[in-house]
């Protein structure tokens, strides 16, 4: 492809980059990513990922925007409450930038849509705010072989990991086996969630996302990194693959898509 000038003014501190270059903005031009949830975290991974250039993102979520979204969801804004959350991201992205083409799905995603979907997309991102999808998108990206930017957040702490069974590093079952028992871990109505937390997790993701579309760096596959807001601290733990997981390990009790009808809220 070649950039126009207003794309090479627009993208120009990538292109001054040595890892990026014209070479690495196209890859990123060329990229699909799929982004579950348009709220806390989904919201600034989503606009970086837009700013960078990213060719195709596709944003799911079923809700409309509100009120209380606003704390930390800085896709939307007080003008689209009661808005579509796809549309009000439609809406945000292509004012960000007109290059970028937004796929909506304005829907739940669940073992009837999931395998279509994600086949028209080459990473994922986990922006999701239960145990049910989290348990269905990484299941779901291990049958696809795609790679999963996985990040979660809870009052004042975050984690992030990128996961890629397919390449012999760990899924998200070889550190969580299973979902926790139904009501043991509170949701943010109940616990509260600082909203600029949500602005450095999601752009983590962003960043994760990019160094895997440009094949660049260190690769969070393998390590989990665990964010506290509140001591201002990084700590990284290493995940290591478990040969009697379920899913990816050698004898997988786990062949398909299951029923993930359980649901343990998580906040976001």
């Amino acid at each position: 492809m070649e950039f126009t000038d207003t794309q090479i003014e627009r993208y120009s501190r990538h292109f001054i980059l040595p890892e990026v270059g014209g070479k690495g903005q196209k890859k990123i031009a060329e990229a699909k990513v799929l982004i579950i949830g348009a709220g806390g975290l989904g919201s600034p991974a989503a606009l970086y990922l837009a700013a960078s250039g990213v060719g195709t993102l596709g944003i799911v979520d079923h809700d409309v925007v509100d009120l209380s979204n606003l704390q930390r969801q800085i896709l939307h804004t007080t003008h689209t409450i009661d808005q579509p959350k796809v549309q009000s991201a439609i809406e945000r992205l292509t004012s960000v930038n007109p290059d970028v083409t937004v796929v909506p799905y304005q829907h739940s995603i669940d073992n009837s849509n999931i395998e279509e979907i994600f086949g028209g997309f080459d990473i994922i991102v986990d922006g999701s705010d239960n145990f049910a999808t989290r348990y269905l998108i990484n299941d779901a990206s291990f049958f696809a072989k795609k790679t999963l930017v996985s990040a979660s957040m809870f009052r004042f702490e975050g984690q992030l990991t990128t996961l890629k069974p397919h390449q012999a590093s760990p899924c998200y079952r070889c550190l969580y086996p299973e979902p926790p028992p139904d009501g043991l871990v509170p949701n943010c109505q109940e616990a509260g969630v600082l909203g600029a937390l949500a602005g450095t997790m999601g752009s983590l993701q962003a960043s994760e996302v990019i160094k895997e579309i440009l094949g660049i760096g260190t690769s969070l596959a393998g390590r989990l990194m665990l964010y506290d807001a509140l001591s201002m601290t990084f700590r990284e733990v290493k995940i290591p693959k478990d040969p009697k997981c379920t899913l990816c390990g050698p004898n997988p009790a786990i062949t398909k898509l299951l029923d993930y009808s359980f649901s343990c809220t998580v906040a976001q």
